[in-house]
């Protein structure tokens, strides 16, 4: 036999009637806790008015619940005044017509309805349907409001993490753990999809990673990035462009406030501050305002089995380590070298031996067409900025290059976050 299922909003609202069928009062809505990390969240009572009184009344007296009414399991109910408990939320009031995150999708869904599920005598909530039809099915008659599995945009609540920091008095908080699976990009998706105080209750969760919270905001556009800075402290503001690639944390300092720019550039380390200095001398629209002074570089008499232990050793990213730039003697740009080429060739031979010559550079002054040209033509993903002696002082990414090429309107993803 099937579960039973309930709709949250056919039992808002109903009758509570003791054992023999009297009228009690109405429930207001039904408590459940989110704080259990076993199964589906429990429902644990409700919050009915009795005769005039804002009342509890736990589960243990609950007999039967059904869309047209509650019931409670005897004629006498000694009741103890509703109050909110830590862990405890209203689904009426704090579920009900609210964001959450779907974190299978990584989507936002409306809860426009909230559905309980009767597992082996124990009320617990199911999920929500974000469905239209479910909007329109409340204003039905509550008799009518029949549950229909096959017409509905259900989201099981293993799914999903719903937002909390409205719920008064609750020391919940969103928890990071399964937000953190997602890519940054993803999650930089759902602040802008989400409303500002939901956006910060995600950054505020994503914040306990602190890594994790800079990747974030590199992702974030520059609307959403200067908004959910605008509050912050400058200590506070400070330590997320720590955090941030040099060249997105000059981007970002860009656009905040002018008198807040110097305050907050000083308070960076000094090695930042001197890598962020320099990218604000160029102009933003060329390849030295969209460089990384970040990369991996080696002479080329080194050993590709030393550059093998450097790269293990580096705190670069990933992705900065897929190419070596191979430097001569003065220390100019002689090639580069792919890590795929390092972990085939033997550990004994030098750099020199790996190196492709036939290579393009740019100058921190080449305008942006210029260089995609360059990086579409030789199919570059990573194109070294050399100085006037050859030298490198920085490395375009094609992912920064296409970011900053796209039209404003493409790169625009909110929407895309949001069902």
């Amino acid at each position: 036999m099937p579960d039973a299922i309930l709709h949250l909003s056919s039992l808002a609202g109903s009758p509570l009637l003791d054992s023999a069928g009297a009228r009690l009062g109405r429930v207001q809505d039904v408590v459940a806790r989110l704080d259990l990390a076993d199964g589906l969240p429990p429902v644990v009572g409700l919050r009915a008015s009795i005769g005039g009184r804002d009342m509890f009344v736990p589960s243990s007296r609950i007999d039967r619940l059904e869309p047209a009414a509650a019931h409670a399991s005897t004629t006498k109910l000694n009741l103890a005044q509703f109050e909110r408990r830590s862990g405890e939320i209203l689904l009426r009031a704090d579920v009900l017509d609210r964001s959450l995150i779907d974190v299978e999708r990584a989507r936002l869904v409306k809860a426009n309805e909230v559905d309980l599920v009767c597992q082996e005598h124990s009320w617990r909530v199911a999920g929500v349907d974000a469905s239209f039809r479910a909007r329109l099915r409340r204003l039905l008659p509550r008799r009518f409001r029949t549950h229909q599995a096959e017409d509905e945009l259900f989201v099981p609540w293993d799914r999903m993490e719903a937002f909390v920091g409205h719920v008064p008095t609750s020391r919940l908080k969103l928890p990071v753990r399964r937000i953190a699976r997602l890519h940054p990009a993803q999650i930089a998706d759902l602040v802008e999809a989400a409303s500002h105080e939901e956006g910060e209750e995600i950054l505020e969760a994503v914040g306990q990673d602190k890594e994790l919270e800079a990747d974030v905001f590199e992702e974030m556009d520059e609307e959403h990035q200067v908004e959910f800075l605008r509050d912050r402290s400058d200590q506070e503001a400070a330590a997320v462009l720590g955090r941030m690639e040099a060249d997105d944390a000059a981007d970002l300092l860009l656009e905040l406030e002018q008198e807040r720019r110097l305050p907050i550039l000083n308070l960076l380390a000094w090695a930042k501050q001197r890598k962020i200095r320099s990218l604000l001398g160029h102009n933003p629209e060329t390849a030295g305002g969209l460089m990384n002074p970040d990369f991996l570089s080696a002479p080329a008499g080194a050993l590709i089995g030393d550059t093998l232990a450097r790269l293990k050793s580096s705190t670069l990213e990933p992705q900065k380590l897929e190419t070596i730039w191979v430097l001569d003697d003065a220390g100019a740009l002689a090639g580069a070298a792919l890590l795929a080429e390092l972990v085939r060739a033997p550990e004994q031979e030098t750099l020199q031996s790996l190196v492709e010559t036939r290579m393009p550079t740019v100058t921190a002054e080449t305008d942006l067409p210029e260089l995609a040209r360059l990086m579409s033509d030789f199919n570059m993903t990573a194109m070294p900025v050399v100085d006037a002696e050859g030298k490198p002082v920085g490395v375009v990414s094609v992912d920064d290059l296409l970011e900053r090429m796209l039209p404003e309107e493409w790169r625009w993803r909110a929407g895309a976050a949001r069902d």
